[in-house]
């Protein structure tokens, strides 16, 4: 079994379909299918189903795909530890997020390290909560911020960064925009926007919520904070939402009001694999990290740029 007949395999597999996976390796059609034929035959299975100009991927060949996907990730990592060994100052740092961390937390974060590290690369992919602690698991990426932090799961460790409040955004005009705190219960009657199914951001709230005695009424979903934002803004109803995702970007004709009773918050932290060991430069911006978010508290920063 040779790299390239994987390569080929995993080309072919993602595209089903032999000559646009021959185009995008810059290989001639037979190439791709005389390495394919020959790797079929050394494992003694059928890795595709043949349907004319298109193939489609056998049970078998889903299985042998994924334990590939993981190899070669491994191969990869090995290759790029070689390199970053000789200056883990200029590597690549694979990182993935969800999107309530796309507009402040991370990129403030990556600043910060770029002017300690200014030729460090980053590849960031953002992605689900759940899809966030696969990706590490399988390989597909070393480090995930993550909220709230999960525990005891297996083949990943954590580590909290901080403990961030989680706040009403109401329309300016709303009868309630005057109060200086809100409590759940005071939420009973009004219209929620908030992500679709799926995220856990949106459970978060929902079970918020459901301990205040209530369930949510849902009027509006938004695929993204930024959506949740603008419907709110536009008077369509209200959402709860992390506070640190309002720095520097409170949307206009909006207020946001701290919940009591309960205060609603989650944890947000670092993933990263337990059965692998990290990246020289990841390593580097993971314990960047621990000292940014204990040099000082969250919420300082928070009023620091308010």
């Amino acid at each position: 079994m040779e790299l390239r007949q994987i390569r080929y395999f995993m080309e072919v597999a993602k595209r089903e379909h032999v000559t646009e996976a021959a185009d995008a390796l810059h290989v001639a059609q037979s190439a791709v299918s005389r390495q394919i034929a020959n790797l079929e035959s050394e494992l003694g299975v059928d890795l595709f189903i043949r349907e004319g100009r298109r193939v489609k991927v056998t049970p078998i060949g889903k299985m042998f795909l994924e334990r590939m996907k993981q190899a070669m990730n491994v191969i990869d990592n090995a290759r790029l530890e070689v390199e970053e060994y000789l200056d883990p100052e200029q590597g690549t740092i694979r990182i993935a997020f969800p999107i309530s961390m796309a507009a402040y937390t991370l990129p403030s974060a990556i600043v910060a390290f770029r002017e300690q590290y200014p030729n460090a690369k980053f590849q960031l992919k953002q992605a689900t909560y759940y899809e966030l602690i696969k990706g590490v698991i399988n390989g597909d990426f070393n480090m995930a911020l993550i909220g709230p932090v999960p525990t005891e799961k297996k083949k990943v460790k954590s580590k909290i960064l901080f403990t961030e409040s989680v706040v009403a955004l109401l329309p300016l005009n709303h009868p309630l925009a005057d109060r200086e705190f809100l409590t759940m219960k005071e939420l009973r009657n009004e219209p929620f926007i908030l992500l679709p199914k799926g995220f856990i951001l949106r459970d978060l709230i929902v079970q918020a919520c459901i301990q205040s005695g209530f369930d949510p009424n849902i009027s509006f979903e938004g695929d993204d904070i930024d959506a949740l934002k603008g419907l709110v803004s536009a008077g369509l109803g209200i959402t709860l939402i992390p506070e640190i995702t309002l720095v520097e970007n409170l949307p206009h004709a909006t207020v946001k009001i701290p919940i009591v009773e309960p205060s609603v918050t989650r944890t947000v932290g670092i993933l990263v694999p337990s059965e692998r060991q990290l990246l020289p430069t990841e390593k580097l911006f993971y314990e960047f990290l621990l000292g940014f978010y204990k040099s000082k508290d969250l919420m300082n920063k928070t009023k620091e740029h308010q």
